[in-house]
């Protein structure tokens, strides 16, 4: 490895935020290493287009290393070998629905992982900068906007796992002088969002439908509103925040919210379908305590970090029917390829977000 790149270590590497983020650091000149689970199956889908096998002599930046955010001494011992500069520590088990189900699960994986990666660093002395992905779940109940200095009120065992990785977070950076940032975003969507999560499970089902693959999309709460963004931009705002003189917590959004009955509106209606003809209620899919409304004041991001959104709600609906429309095998209207490539040619969202999904 060439001593003058930064090297960077990214749980939940190969996930939505996670590849997003590999990308724009080997965009930027680093070396990155990811931790991976070990399955019987490859999880790596999200990674295979920026994969380079060292066998075939080719340089090789990205790095992958079998690991387990449950294990202590495990991410001790990586963190000791890769000596990184940044960490950024985005693997959770993330869907808040899902956390009401398996809620001890949930607290280990997205609570304590925080403390076990901040103790490694702590009795390794590596100078590294963290990064812990908060969430806007955190806020629950809180009347929007919710900024840096909302009181937060969670109300699910994913947001209560999230607020411990938060106040651990900021306790490690004030007792033991580590350089220690909270990203606190709101929700961000992509082609690469998991395809239970709402966003993604109405672009699906709208390719699905077209295609003649499935006839119903089954929902829970259309009511929710949310501040939904572009995954690849909330990327650039978390290395924004490890590259200021001093450690701090922002809040990352657009400043905008639309409800899921919004989302179904423009995204069934970009391919001119009413989706009353199509969408059905199941009560599996509300949530025990639900959280109403998420609406991000992310001044202090602007203010500080220059970080401002490009894509708004409209545009992010568009990129993702295309990508799922595509994904089967269909024609898409074409608008969300056109907005990608006037606006991120220069990071190649555009191609990456497709083709790589479409290799799975």
């Amino acid at each position: 490895m060439d001593a003058q790149r930064k090297v960077a270590l990214v749980t939940g590497i190969t996930g939505q935020d996670g590849s997003y983020l590999a990308e724009f650091l080997l965009a930027k000149g680093y070396d990155v290493h990811g931790i991976i689970r070990r399955a019987s199956t490859f999880n790596t889908r999200r990674l295979d287009h920026i994969y380079r096998d060292p066998h075939n002599g080719d340089e090789v930046h990205l790095f992958l290393h079998y690991g387990d955010i449950g294990s202590s001494g495990n991410l001790a011992e990586i963190i000791r070998q890769v000596q990184p500069d940044e960490i950024y520590h985005l693997a959770a088990q993330s869907h808040v629905r899902v956390s009401f189900d398996l809620p001890d699960y949930t607290g280990d994986v997205t609570g304590l992982s925080t403390v076990r990666i901040l103790e490694a660093i702590r009795h390794a002395g590596v100078k590294t900068r963290f990064y812990q992905a908060s969430s806007s779940e955190m806020f629950g109940a809180a009347p929007p906007p919710q900024n840096e200095r909302t009181p937060f009120q969670p109300q699910s065992p994913y947001a209560a796992a999230k607020l411990y990785a938060y106040w651990v977070t900021r306790n490690y950076r004030e007792a033991y002088g580590i350089y220690a940032c909270n990203g606190i975003l709101f929700n961000h969507e992509s082609p690469r969002r998991g395809e239970t999560f709402v966003t993604r499970k109405i672009t699906r089902a709208v390719a699905g439908i077209l295609a003649g693959r499935q006839k119903h999309l089954y929902l829970g709460n259309l009511n929710a509103r949310r501040d939904w963004g572009y995954a690849p931009e909330y990327v650039e705002a978390m290395w924004l925040m490890l590259q200021q003189d001093q450690p701090d917590d922002y809040v990352i959004g657009t400043g905008e919210a639309h409800s899921v009955r919004e989302f179904l509106d423009e995204a069934f209606g970009y391919v001119g379908l009413d989706w009353n003809d199509y969408v059905r209620i199941d009560q599996r899919y509300y949530r025990p305590t639900e959280v109403d409304y998420l609406l991000a004041d992310a001044r202090k991001a602007r203010n500080q970090l220059g970080w401002i959104p490009r894509l708004g709600f409209r545009e992010l609906v568009r990129i993702m029917v295309d990508a799922d429309m595509e994904l089967v095998g269909l024609d898409s209207p074409g608008e969300g390829r056109q907005i990608l490539s006037k606006q991120f040619d220069w990071h190649r969202w555009q191609d990456q977000s497709i083709s790589m999904e479409q290799r799975t």
